[in-house]
């Protein structure tokens, strides 16, 4: 039985959007304990997740060469059309059912579903990225009904064209804009990682500033930059905070919080975390 009734009772709290990557999206250890955490939460939870890793394993078998510009998949018909069938159908329908096994009232959608999402195609300057596309609305309305009923929504990212086509959008970028279109207070990335580190030290705040200088100098360096540039991403475009960190640090309330500007205030990182019985079943 779902819990739609105790999500109800907090639907007016502020909403937060958490993006999964694809790259455990398919260990049952991660997904039941991610189930878990969420069916816990006191907060409405909005969800957009990706799938890279299992689009690649399917193009490979299709006979499909992937084909890169600037850390973004190019998307051909063909393979278009392997990016709708991983995400919004074995992908997203796998998440709803962990979440809906574990008490949560989740819906698979995409966003192409009622036009949540529409986007233009993206240019790039060195490479024609073919059906890749760039966000320009998301209607956050439909979100907040559905968060309003107790729904979870967990969301694939391929959003609407003027043509009626789909787009494949960036699951980082598709999240950033669902988190300004709802007014979310913060977007979490799930990633390896449970927090930043700067000389071996997890850090609780970093602002843009201190973000790029620190970028500058190396001490964020490797795959810990596009992390990081994501996040940035997110201030940017209007999201109050935005936050590094795995599962387990996301249990506890950890990880590292972007934002925009710099805040005197200390840190508390226990906005989302669980009683402390909570012991998630972590892989």
């Amino acid at each position: 039985m779902t819990n739609s009734k105790f999500n109800i009772q907090h639907s007016k709290l502020a909403p937060t959007v958490l993006k999964i990557g694809g790259n455990d999206i398919d260990s049952p250890a991660f997904l039941t304990a991610l189930a878990e955490y969420v069916a816990g939460l006191e907060t409405p939870v909005v969800i957009v997740h990706g799938g890279g890793k299992e689009i690649g394993q399917l193009q490979e078998k299709m006979g499909l060469q992937a084909q890169w510009v600037d850390g973004l998949r190019v998307t051909d018909t063909d393979t278009l059309a392997v990016v709708e069938m991983v995400l919004c159908g074995s992908v997203n329908k796998r998440l709803v059912r962990q979440l809906v096994a574990a008490g949560v009232d989740a819906e698979g959608l995409s966003g192409t579903d009622r036009g949540l999402i529409r986007a233009v195609k993206l240019v790039n300057p060195h490479g024609d990225l073919g059906r890749v596309g760039e966000v320009t609305n998301v209607r956050g309305e439909v979100l907040l009904a559905m968060l309003a009923q107790g729904i979870t929504p967990v969301l694939a990212p391929l959003a609407l064209g003027e043509d009626g086509e789909p787009f494949n959008v960036n699951a980082d970028h598709a999240a950033a804009a669902v988190a300004k279109a709802i007014g979310a207070t913060r977007i979490v990335f799930l990633t390896n990682v449970s927090a930043v580190l700067v000389d071996g030290i997890p850090q609780a705040r970093i602002d843009a500033a201190q973000a790029e200088t620190l970028i500058a100098d190396g001490t964020i360096n490797g795959g810990m930059i596009p992390k990081v540039r994501t996040a940035l991403h997110a201030v940017e475009v209007g999201v109050p905070q935005a936050v590094i960190t795995n599962l387990a640090g996301l249990a506890a309330g950890g990880g590292t919080i972007f934002t925009s500007q710099p805040e005197a205030a200390p840190v508390i990182l226990s906005w989302m975390a669980q009683p402390a019985a909570y012991q998630p079943a972590l892989p």
